[in-house]
Parts: structure tokens; C-alpha cells; sequence
């Protein structure tokens, strides 16, 4: 006699089998979407890097270019004979790229004003972005996205030249993971150039650089940025005590309405960090010293790393090891968090980056009153 059970036995290997079958005829699909190019868009054309980000794309085979939206059809115009790109690929605003090239990340190119619209805009469609630094012009717009972010679910990464320069990941696994010098005690950023005009941006580019509105301030913002990331990261997204900054118009006469020098004082509890942010450099620079208790170690640029230790009688230089291929640049970062392999971390992560605007925020405050700016 059959038992329910027993009854039961063939329905059950049945059930199994399609299950089997099932996943045998998914998983080759799965592993071609994982394979498949990431569907990119680009929003926005008046930031300079966006030419150097379409030339690293056209040889990319991990992402492909969707959509580009701009306003301004001469930047359209400009792009496409530059690129060789078809004209079907480029749309005069956000939301009509958005839905009609459906693509699964934005590298977001605008104006830092318009940071929090396009990724307002994005979250509502379930697109990731990237933007290049920094996230904000003010707390409110970074919270903005913060909460555009968290509702939605999408990564928002914030993209720096100096997050794939070797010298930092390998001054980081020095001084903060292996604490070669003891505690961090006092953290030096040197960023800038010669001032934009100076090294010849575009004149759309220029426009909202040079902008109190677009840009949250001149130099302070534009490479003030750089020093409280990387002091960020080091401090484990502590956020400082207060903030102290200083400002000045060097070349009133190219830059009238926003500052060209800048210095900012970050106040730890057992640390100072002190960012000079320029546009009146000899040269352009992108250098960080870091001194602990003991010893300390300077990047210079991206590939050198200066290093005294105790029992080292002189400065050591070092070559710093290749970082990781997803994280070497910002699109092979980017195609692997679209994919799943990477979450948003350290340098590029919201978090720090929303630390990084109090702390402009705040250095802006002080520049203005000459006060010292506690952050509560």
C-alpha cells in the first residue's frame, strides 16, 4: 500500500528536476549578463574631464556608451565630430536619455550645482551614478543625494584622480593598516595648478568653475576636495572636531568672484590635517604627506612614495605595487559595482563624501567670518 508520504515521492523528484532544469538553463544567461558591456550613459558635457573620459571609453570593452545628454547643442555637436560618435546617441536633456537609452549607470558631467538633480533623476529610474568630485556645493544638496541614494538603492560614486593613485593605497597599508609610524598625527595635501584659465579649460568649463553657484567656491572647492578625502579615508570617516580656512583672491583680475588660494585646518582629536588648495601653483601638483608618532611616508603624484621609518637613517623611496584591475581606474571601478563586485568604499563612498562637503561647507563659513567652525 502507498503512503501519502510515498505518493508524494515522484511530485517531489519532479519538482526537483524542473528546479535542476531551471537553473542549467538560467545560469549561462546569468553569466552573460555579468559578461555583457555595462549600458552607460553620460549626463552632461560642460565639465573638462568628460573628454578624457570618452577617449578612455571608445577603447573600453566593459562598458558601452548609450546616451549622452547636454543642452547646449554646440557641446553636442563639438563631442560627436570629435568622437566620431553617431548623432542618435546624444538627447538635449536628462530624462529623455534616461528613457529612451535605458542604461544602468550615468557618469554624471555637469556643473557640481547640478549633482543632486541628476541624481535625483537617476534614483527614480534605478540607475546608478558616478560623478566627478566633489559631490556638492553645500550639506543640503549632499544630503540630497544621501537620501536619493538610500530610498532608491542605488551606488553613487564620487570620482577622484588621486583614488587610483598607488602611492595612497600603498601610504594607507603603511601607516594606517600596518601603523608603521604609530598614530597619525598630522596630515599635509598640496593640490592645484596654475589656475584654470591659466592651463586653458574650456570656456563652458571655465564658466561654472569660476562660478560661486555652480562650483560652492573656486579653489577651496575645486581642489580643496582632494586633502579632506584623503583625510577622511585615513581618519575612518571620522568627522573633525572644526574647521578653520583661509581665502584670497591672488588674480582678482582673471578670478573677480571666487576665491584662487586656499587653506584649510581640520582639528582631529590627536591629529591636524592642513589642505592647501590652489590656482596660483608654479605647476600642477597632487601630493600628500602623512607624519605619524615615528616616521612618515609622502606620495608624490601617483606613483612615488617617500618613506622614513624608525631605524631608517635617511628617506627611502618605493615603487608602489599595481592596485587591483577593478580599481585602477574609474570606469573599471565603476563596471564592477554596476555587476555586483564591488560596493562603493573608502575614497569613492557617499559617506565619506558627504564628511568631505561638511568640511568645504564649513571651511567656507570660517574663510567668510574668520572664525573657527565646530562641527556638531
Amino acid at each position: 500500500m502507498t503512503t501519502g508520504y510515498d505518493a508524494c515521492v515522484p511530485l517531489i523528484h519532479q519538482h526537483a528536476v524542473l528546479g535542476l532544469l531551471a537553473f542549467a538553463l538560467l545560469a549561462p544567461l546569468r553569466a552573460q549578463d555579468q559578461a555583457a558591456p555595462v549600458r552607460l550613459a553620460v549626463a552632461g558635457l560642460v565639465h573638462g574631464h568628460v573628454d578624457g573620459f570618452l577617449r578612455a571609453a571608445k577603447s573600453r570593452t566593459d562598458i558601452q556608451i548609450v546616451g549622452i545628454s547636454d543642452p547646449d547643442a554646440a557641446l553636442r555637436q563639438k563631442y560627436a565630430a570629435k568622437f566620431g560618435l553617431p548623432e542618435a546617441l546624444f538627447f538635449p536633456n536628462l530624462r529623455t536619455m534616461l528613457e529612451q537609452s535605458k542604461p544602468e549607470a550615468v557618469a554624471s558631467f555637469t556643473s557640481t550645482f547640478d549633482h543632486p538633480a541628476v541624481v535625483e533623476a537617476c534614483a527614480r529610474r534605478h540607475v546608478h551614478v558616478m560623478m566627478e568630485k566633489p559631490l556638492a556645493v553645500d550639506v543640503a544638496g549632499a544630503r540630497a543625494i544621501e537620501r536619493a541614494s538610500k530610498e532608491s538603492g542605488i551606488q553613487v560614486i564620487v570620482n577622484y584622480e588621486t583614488t587610483w593613485y598607488r602611492s595612497h593605497a600603498a601610504l594607507r597599508q603603511l601607516l594606517k593598516q600596518q601603523t608603521a609610524g604609530g598614530e597619525i598625527r598630522k596630515m599635509v595635501a598640496m593640490d592645484g595648478h596654475e589656475g584654470p584659465k591659466e592651463i586653458g579649460v574650456g570656456p563652458e568649463f571655465l564658466g561654472w568653475l569660476t562660478d560661486p553657484l555652480k562650483n560652492g567656491a573656486g579653489a577651496l572647492f575645486d581642489f580643496g576636495c582632494y586633502g579632506a578625502n584623503l583625510m577622511t579615508w585615513l581618519m575612518d570617516n571620522q568627522r573633525p572636531v572644526a574647521v578653520t580656512a583661509m581665502t584670497q583672491r591672488i588674480k582678482p583680475h582673471i578670478y573677480s568672484k571666487v576665491d584662487d588660494e586656499a587653506t584649510i585646518l581640520i582639528e582631529y582629536p590627536k591629529a591636524q590635517g592642513i589642505v592647501q588648495a590652489s590656482w596660483n601653483w608654479p605647476f600642477s601638483r597632487k601630493d600628500f604627506e602623512v607624519y605619524a608618532e615615528h616616521g612618515y611616508a609622502s606620495a608624490v603624484g601617483g606613483g612615488t612614495l617617500k618613506v622614513r621609518l624608525p631605524g631608517m637613517a635617511q628617506e627611502e623611496l618605493r615603487t608602489p605595487p599595481e592596485l587591483p584591475e577593478m580599481e585602477r581606474d574609474s570606469i573599471s571601478y565603476l563596471a564592477a559595482v554596476v555587476r555586483g563586485k564591488l560596493k562603493p568604499a573608502g575614497l569613492s563612498s557617499l559617506e565619506n563624501n558627504v564628511i568631505v562637503t561638511e568640511i568645504l561647507s564649513a571651511a567656507r563659513e570660517s574663510a567668510s567670518t574668520g572664525k573657527r567652525v565646530p562641527l556638531r
